[in-house]
């Protein structure tokens, strides 16, 4: 097997392999995002498992799985001239830089509108990010995160979130020290909750849904 001496050797090596694939590989030819997208979705939850369960082996796979997503899909905007996995690249890391002022401090003077607070913990970042998303570039629309295809349980989350005044550690389960019990608590109710509605016939990422909808209808303006 050929391994690759760096970073950019290995990036591009794969671009090269992906771009074979889709010009001799019959299934690859026929794909298109639509077609692409429900993989991206699954593989990224495939990796989440992996990364849930600690095993790096799995880990360093399912990311492969991850990354060809991206390059492949990269490619299909390249096809239609509407962007290529540099540009992708580029974009990503200016949000990056944008978003960290006080990681990137020289490269946004003048240009990030926050309270001026200090940053000093991940809550600190939250706020700024949240600040920044809004005040620079402008992201204040509903749409911005009421997102239908996300699921029902990240979005309640999400919703709730939003409802509740108080700050939320960034990572609360970080501090948590019967993380593992809690977890297996919580999906018990879960558990029984999706047997509640089978019982009655409910899908229950519907219901989940669309109470999440409900309440986030009692949100006051773009959030």
């Amino acid at each position: 097997m050929q391994e690759a001496d760096s970073l950019a050797d290995a990036l591009e090596r794969l671009d090269r392999v992906t771009r074979r694939l889709r010009t001799e590989c019959p299934w690859d030819r026929e794909q298109d995002e639509r077609s692409i997208v429900p993989h991206t979705v699954e593989e990224a939850y495939e990796l989440a498992e992996a990364a849930r369960q600690g095993d790096d082996d799995a880990m360093r796979d399912e990311l492969g799985d991850v990354l060809f997503q991206v390059v492949f899909l990269c490619l299909l905007m390249e096809e239609r001239g509407q962007g290529d996995l540099p540009a992708v690249a580029d974009q990503l890391t200016e949000k990056l830089i944008r978003r960290h002022p006080h990681v990137y401090p020289s490269e946004n003077d003048g240009d990030c509108e926050t309270d001026a607070e200090p940053v000093e913990t991940a809550d600190d970042v939250r706020r700024q990010w949240d600040q920044i998303k809004s005040g620079v570039e402008g992201r204040t629309s509903e749409k911005d995160w009421r997102k239908p295809g996300i699921p029902s349980l990240i979005y309640a989350n999400k919703v709730q979130w939003k409802l509740d005044p108080a700050e939320k550690p960034a990572n609360v389960a970080a501090g948590n020290p019967d993380r593992e019990r809690d977890e297996k608590e919580i999906g018990l109710l879960l558990w029984q909750a999706v047997e509640q509605a089978r019982a009655r016939g409910i899908d229950p990422e519907l219901a989940l849904r669309a109470e999440a909808e409900s309440r986030a209808s009692e949100l006051q303006g773009p959030q």
